[in-house]
């Protein structure tokens, strides 16, 4: 991505180097990653067993540190990408949201490591980046992109944008009112339908990315060669059905809760190539239309 000169973000909160809080439980989406992990490390099913036991355990256990440590030099350049792509979504969904005729409130992302407490509970690392519609802030743990790039090989500063931009994409649900009617019905509901509102959910973000993407290179010049395969490789290896599969050696669709690969790559493609705030997926589009 073409990033020299562009402005960062001044709602970024940097809590790096510190921990704080009681971890909150483990998802799907965490067990899944250790999985993976530890399967790719040479371990067993013990062996993930154990790990994510030791996982909860650990997360059970936490006290409030702060601590200084001095960054490298790539987290430092990790940290301020990562703001320049917030001010870039910024400056795209302030637009976008004007011409539609409403005020675009930007939420803040939060810098952690390790732990960190929300007002949607304490969050950990192991989840991933996450956004909170209660305190309408992201927050990132930047050492997942170094995850990424060893266990999913997915690297690419294109991959990372769009990483922070679905998350961004959940805050735009929140702000249009999508995220609180899916969250609504999922509460009503058994896990499985809520499983499937969740993919619906999470591929409207992926496609609000691809939305994001689309203004953001007519507003910058900002694409590059090769960075949309960077993000649509992203979307392949965090598919429900590759994560699992590399974990367990197979899936079980009916606890997918973000989208298939194809699924993911499919919406991201279809945001970035139109910009169309209304062609994304519905959260009562059927199963044939979202795609396989």
């Amino acid at each position: 991505m073409r990033l020299d000169g562009r402005r960062e973000s001044n709602n970024v909160d940097d809590r790096r180097g510190m921990t704080a809080g009681k971890a909150a439980g483990i998802g799907l989406g965490g067990i899944v990653m250790i999985a993976l992990i530890t399967f790719m490390s040479g371990g067993n099913l013990g062996d993930v067993i154990s790990n994510v036991g030791t996982q909860m355990a650990q997360s059970e256990n936490v006290t409030t540190q702060e601590g200084q440590r001095e960054f490298t030099a790539e987290e430092q350049e990790l940290a301020k990408f990562s703001s320049q792509i917030l001010a870039g979504t910024e400056d795209v969904w302030s637009k976008v949201f004007q011409q539609m005729g409403r005020t675009y409130t930007p939420p803040k992302m939060v810098l952690y490591t390790g732990r960190v407490q929300t007002a949607c509970g304490a969050g950990s690392a192991q989840v991933g980046p996450f956004y909170c519609s209660g305190d309408q802030c992201l927050y990132i743990d930047l050492s997942f992109f170094t995850t990424m790039k060893k266990q999913l090989g997915a690297d690419g500063d294109f991959a990372y944008a769009y990483v922070i931009a679905h998350e961004v994409g959940h805050h735009v649900e929140h702000l249009l009112g999508t995220l609180g009617q899916a969250h609504n019905a999922m509460s009503r509901t058994n896990k499985v339908q809520a499983n499937k509102i969740s993919v619906r959910l999470e591929l409207l973000a992926d496609y609000y990315a691809g939305v994001w993407a689309h203004y953001d290179n007519e507003m910058y010049n900002s694409l590059e060669d090769g960075d949309i395969e960077e993000a649509i490789r992203c979307a392949q290896v965090i598919g429900d059905n590759y994560l699992q599969e590399k974990a367990q050696g197979y899936s079980q669709p009916e606890s997918f809760t973000h989208g298939t690969s194809s699924q993911r790559m499919r919406w991201l493609k279809k945001g970035l190539q139109t910009g169309d705030m209304n062609g994304g997926p519905r959260l009562n589009m059927s199963d044939s239309e979202l795609g396989s």
